[in-house]
């Protein structure tokens, strides 16, 4: 096979050639859009699921729809040791932008912007130096007294306010799409909860769309309350088997080339339908096939070359940020999960009680290394007691490398 015309796509975040499986989270969005649109009551987003599934993916996906709609959108990630004020700072700053001709020119646009530049250079403090002070690129002069009382839920209230006030005058609106949302610190969760809060009972054009691993639901239901009532929460799993061959043929047949049906079943066995996966595999056995239609002897003769690059790309990036006391917590997760992955578990969830035990250790006396791995979003807790891998089948990398 063609290895220029290879089709698939297994970067991080990188769109597939084929968005399968996703119809419903686009569809759903675009009424969200347009209700909003219309003045309409309508809750912020949120996306969970783990490493791999296409979450960034999906929120780039939503974020293009924004755009085409006439929206101003801004994206940011979020990062454990990185204040909320920077980086959303930025994304507000390109949404005003996007908003279009009228909106960064003169008058109120001009004020907004200004409270935007406030906001962000409340971070350093007045008394800071020159060299500590962050530039946000924006010409027009910091509004004194707006967004800026160091109190950050306070500041981002105001701040969202102006931001939509602006949008609903030019008969628009603003998204904003934070990625890895559970790595906010808990002053600012509690912020942007109580902004989505303020703005939501105003009825001014902001949403906000946030993604995270499986965890996140319940970091902002620890913020605030009702962030339960706050947010529409949608899961993001692994494909469908319809879904995953849909996945591969569709790339494949816009190349003039197919896989037969052994072929199909063998490469979902193989990637457990978690599309990063099935890209990986999809762009190796492409590679390696003589011909098409692709078969699954040619999967298997691809397989162990899909399965080394993701031990090192995918797998052991993440194990080498880990310990080495980590590392043995992580050992004894998979041990204790058993050597089969269980199709309804594929991450292994297990109790710590259980791991203390393979280790022979106390359960507190692990504690550290738990939360390094949980801050690390190495494992995430679903339910008091219970831990699991954020990444599927990490459990049984572990085996194979043990």
């Amino acid at each position: 096979m063609d290895p220029v015309r290879n089709p698939y796509a297994p970067g991080a975040g990188q769109r597939p050639p084929e968005l399968a499986g996703r119809g419903e989270q686009v569809r759903a969005f675009d009424v969200v859009l347009e209700r909003v649109a219309r003045h309409r009551p309508e809750r912020s987003l949120v996306l969970t699921g783990l490493r791999g599934v296409g979450k960034t993916v999906l929120l780039n996906a939503l974020r293009g729809q924004a755009v085409r709609k006439g929206w101003g959108t801004g994206k940011l990630e979020a990062r454990p040791d990185q204040s909320l004020r920077r980086p959303l700072a930025s994304a507000l700053h390109q949404a005003v932008r996007e908003l279009g001709p009228g909106a960064d020119d003169g008058g109120d646009a001009d004020h907004v912007l200004g409270v935007i530049r406030s906001f962000a250079e409340r971070q350093a403090g007045p008394d800071a130096k020159l060299r500590e002070r962050w530039s946000p690129g924006i010409d027009a002069p910091a509004v004194r007294g707006r967004a800026d009382s160091g109190d950050v839920e306070i500041d981002l209230v105001e701040l969202m306010n102006d931001v939509g006030g602006l949008a609903a005058d030019l008969g628009k609106g603003v998204a904003v799409f934070v990625d890895e949302m559970q790595d906010l610190g808990p002053d600012d969760v509690s912020a942007l909860c109580a902004a989505c809060h303020d703005v939501s009972q105003s009825g001014l054009p902001v949403i906000v769309v946030g993604a995270g691993l499986p965890h996140l639901p319940a970091v902002l239901s620890a913020s605030k309350s009702y962030s339960e009532r706050l947010f529409s929460y949608q899961r993001i799993d692994r494909l469908s088997r319809a879904e995953a061959d849909r996945a591969l043929s569709a790339p494949a047949a816009e190349e003039d080339a197919s896989y037969d049906d052994d072929a199909l079943a063998a490469m979902h066995t193989a990637t457990g339908g978690y599309p990063y996966f099935i890209q990986a595999y999809g762009k190796t056995v492409w590679d390696l096939a003589p011909r098409s239609p692709i078969t699954a002897a040619d999967v298997a003769v691809a397989a162990p070359e899909a399965e080394r690059e993701l031990a090192v790309g995918f797998f052991g990036s993440r194990y080498e940020r880990a310990t080495p006391g980590e590392r043995d917590y992580l050992r004894a997760m998979a041990d204790a999960a058993g050597p089969e992955d269980d199709p309804d578990d594929p991450v292994g969830s297990v109790a710590t009680a259980e791991v203390a035990g393979v280790l022979g250790k106390k359960p507190q006396s692990l504690s550290p290394a738990r939360d390094a791995l949980l801050k690390k979003g190495l494992i995430y807790s679903g339910e008091r007691g219970r831990i699991a891998f954020t990444v599927p089948h990490f459990g049984r990398y572990l085996r194979q490398q043990a």
